[in-house]
């Protein structure tokens, strides 16, 4: 068999931290990045006589995420007790949900190669985060750091509906967008707080039997989570191709070596002795609450895009691009509000000379130097013919190291366009006495010797003649 002959089958199982500055149980702060041991509470600790408390943060939190992926909230939901023993898992359990979760259903909309699918979700529960093994520094031992402990999490849960690598990331994206946009999780994947197990496993293409999986832990980048999905599955075609059987594991991906490893064997749910917590009563919602959190949502990522389609005339694509995160949709919206009916040069510039710009400095559109109403200054400019494309990404570079809006850096260096018909007229004459040769060519039909004088007059002009007008007048000047 080849690779061709099997299907992969791909459940993301996402961890999103959610951003409350205090714990899931206790009051203690969950800021990142402080000293070890310094953030954890008695709660936390698991001291004798210690009760959890739910922080309504984090419920409002997950009741947000429920109503924007168009799942069911529950309005009663159980907090059990997950059991199993781990040095940086205080209390011998891990507070979670298991039968009745707070949402259940829902979906998340991908696009891989111009074809809109839906991820359907499984559930999506709240729990608190373990603490965290340090293996560094210790002279062969372990250290135990327990500032994570206690953490609010989501555990978004999607049914196995992706079929390659390349669908689980854009799955990944959407949803990493999703939770930033609706400001649930900042999103923040080299600090932990969001991170993925992907659930892999192959089958025989046709088959409708689910092969056994294995669980991959803890990817907290989009890259390599594709690079896992692909050596994973690579690994279990090998193995049944050679004769062998796939067992259930649960596996880490080393990024070094580009391969995942066995961590242990994977347990099932009964491994676990999941009960209802006795310290916590059921989570009863009101109506009302659901309601409120409703009425507070903001526009959602999916009806942006239509409205940037149906009322902006962009294309589905610019229109896809322009909304992956909230802070791009906000930037490109204040643009093309300045600048009625050039939502298209808008859309231009922002994917395209802004974009490239912040990917090289390494930045978010938030921290953009070049602001949306400065940037409305610059295209107003190429709008009204003052200047061309290529100066304006001239006065962009001055723009974005300090030196003023575009009308002051476009008269300081003298770079209006020439639009004038009477100087655009002399500097073709020019052109077309210096270019005999050329001149005859394009009166024996080679196109390409046009481009030649067009470049020549805007040569000329130091880039400053308006090119269109310089087409015209070449046009009618060898007819």
């Amino acid at each position: 068999m080849t690779v061709m002959d099997w299907e992969i089958v791909i459940g993301l199982e996402t961890h999103a931290q959610l951003s409350t500055a205090s714990k899931l149980f206790s009051g203690a702060s969950t800021a990142f990045g402080a000293a070890p041991n310094t953030q954890a509470s008695a709660v936390d600790l698991a001291l004798p006589g210690v009760l959890p408390v739910v922080n309504r943060g984090a419920v409002e939190r997950a009741i947000r995420f429920g109503l924007a992926a168009g799942g069911r909230v529950h309005m009663r939901s159980v907090f059990a007790r997950k059991n199993y023993f781990y040095p940086d898992l205080p209390k011998g359990y891990q507070i979670s949900q298991y039968e009745q979760p707070i949402v259940t259903g829902g979906a998340i909309t991908i696009r891989v190669d111009d074809l809109e699918q839906q991820v359907r979700l499984t559930r999506a529960h709240l729990e608190e985060d373990a603490g965290k093994s340090l293996h560094e520094d210790f002279h062969g031992r372990s250290g135990i750091d327990l500032n994570r402990a206690g953490t609010p999490l989501l555990e978004i849960v999607s049914e196995p509906d992706m079929r390659s690598a390349a669908q689980a990331v854009a799955y990944a994206r959407a949803l990493h967008a999703l939770v930033r946009w609706i400001d649930i999780c900042d999103g923040n994947m080299q600090e932990g707080s969001f991170r993925c197990d992907a659930n892999v496993s192959v089958r025989a293409r046709g088959c409708n039997e689910l092969g056994t999986r294995c669980e991959i832990k803890n990817l907290n980048s989009f890259r390599f989570l594709e690079r896992a999905i692909v050596y994973e599955a690579r690994r279990q075609i090998e193995l049944i191709e050679d004769g062998g059987r796939v067992q259930q594991q649960t596996r880490l991906y080393d990024p070094e070596r580009d391969e995942t490893r066995v961590m242990r064997s994977k347990e099932d749910a009964q491994d676990y002795r999941y009960f209802p917590d006795p310290d916590l009563l059921p989570l009863v919602l009101s109506e009302a609450w659901i309601e409120e959190v409703r009425a507070r949502l903001p526009e959602l990522p999916q009806a942006r895009r239509q409205r940037f389609v149906r009322e902006l005339g962009l294309p589905e694509y610019d229109a896809g691009v322009l909304t992956a995160s909230r802070e791009i949709a906000d930037y490109f919206e204040a643009l093309a509000r300045a600048l009625p009916h050039q939502a298209k040069l808008c859309a231009n510039w922002v994917m395209g000379e802004l974009s490239a710009r912040l990917n090289r400095e390494e930045l978010d559109i938030v921290r953009s130097p070049v602001d949306s109403a400065a940037l409305a200054g610059l295209l107003a400019r190429v709008a009204d013919g003052t200047m061309s494309g290529k100066l304006a990404r001239e006065v962009f570079e001055a723009m974005w190291a300090g030196e003023g809006s575009a009308d002051r850096i476009i008269e300081a260096r003298g770079l209006r366009q020439i639009s004038d018909s009477a100087e655009l007229e002399r500097i073709v004459s020019g052109v077309l006495e210096s270019n005999a040769a050329q001149v005859a060519e394009v009166r024996a039909g080679k196109e390409k010797a046009f481009n030649f004088l067009v470049g020549q007059a805007m040569k000329a002009s130091k880039g400053q003649a308006n090119p269109a007008q310089v087409s015209e007048i070449l046009k009618r000047r060898l007819r």
